[in-house]
């Protein structure tokens, strides 16, 4: 069962230990795809409740393999005053081109028509890999909320050519493999969404102003260090259930088992985690 009273000591622990104030409500690693329409709904409404005067932006995903569904948590988000909407693509019948995508894209957009709107690409969980690059060509005038791309891929070369191709649009690329943020603010990412954030915010956060400086080597520490964890971890083996056990230990906040099919993590994972993270050295001394 989903936790609501918890969300009220998640929002104040991100926004004074960990420096972030922009959250992305159920998405992948909050398992938005396996709750229902009604505990979505319940999600979206606890983050921008507890949110409000201390986040600055929130950002719902709606996306959902029905399209009435993901329709109808869009004008949901709209009207509890969401910060931005994204959508993911539907992963059992695909959209195979597209004009599909695109099409499905408008059709959730419309419902919420004054929501900025995120496409909220990942093609290694939905099998979708019609590339961002194309996708973007005209798609304003599809869908005039259009703001950006959640982009959770490796593929730099699509990245930066969604950048290049779109620089006078002012468009938000928001990077989602935590690992390789450095890569993707190098080509002109201009924010990130990602599961790591919510237990070393603090410590991206200094990354990305030693990136601005711009301070290189230092900002390589920090990306390297991030690194050398999610390396250790992803041994191990690390998902959504490990994400869990990771930030129960670093925040003190209990965040529970995931949903079936995922089983929560071992206590030995979470042993080995602790000790791994503490073991870390950041530059800043902590």
């Amino acid at each position: 069962q989903i936790n609501l009273p918890v969300i009220r000591q998640y929002v104040d622990y991100l926004v004074n230990k960990q420096n972030v104030k922009n959250v992305f409500v159920n998405g992948t690693t909050g398992e938005g795809l396996s709750l229902s329409i009604q505990e979505r709904k319940q999600l979206a409404e606890e983050w921008m409740c507890q949110g409000k005067d201390k986040l600055d932006h929130v950002i719902i995903h709606v996306g959902a393999l029905s399209l009435p569904e993901s329709q109808e948590l869009a004008r949901h988000a709209a009207a509890i005053g969401a910060g931005g909407i994204a959508v993911i693509a539907p992963f059992f019948f695909k959209p195979t081109n597209k004009d599909e995508l695109v099409s499905l894209l408008q059709k959730v957009a419309s419902e919420a028509p004054d929501v900025p709107f995120y496409y909220y690409h990942i093609p290694s969980l939905t099998g979708v890999k019609i590339r961002v690059e194309e996708l973007l060509e005209g798609i304003k005038e599809r869908i005039p909320t259009f703001q950006g791309v959640k982009f959770s891929d490796m593929d730099l070369l699509d990245l930066a050519q969604c950048i290049h191709k779109n620089e006078a649009q002012q468009l938000e690329f928001l990077y989602g493999v935590d690992e390789q943020l450095l890569g993707a603010l190098a080509v002109g990412a201009n924010g990130a969404v990602g599961s790591t954030y919510n237990y070393l915010g603090r410590q991206t956060n200094l990354m990305l102003e030693a990136f601005a400086k711009p301070d290189l080597a230092l900002a390589q520490k920090y990306q390297f260090l991030t690194g050398e964890f999610l390396s250790f971890v992803i041994k191990l083996g690390f998902g959504v259930a490990q994400t869990k056990a990771v930030m129960t230990f670093v925040s003190g906040i209990p965040m529970g088992p995931p949903r079936l099919p995922l089983l929560g993590a071992s206590e030995d994972f979470a042993a080995k985690a602790k000790a791994k993270l503490d073991s870390i050295v950041w530059p800043d001394g902590d």
